[in-house]
């Protein structure tokens, strides 16, 4: 019973992490996106 709580935690915590990558690397691209702008804007 044990191992099944803890295998089912570690999956909770991969599938968090995961889910937290792909929301930071969209945030990255945006704040990129955002910054060319303003360089363009400048020229």
């Amino acid at each position: 019973m044990k191992k099944a709580i803890a295998l089912s935690f570690a999956l909770l915590m991969a599938a968090g992490a995961l889910a937290g990558c792909n929301t930071m690397e969209g945030a990255g691209e945006d704040v990129e996106r955002g910054g060319e702008t303003v360089q363009d804007a400048a020229n």
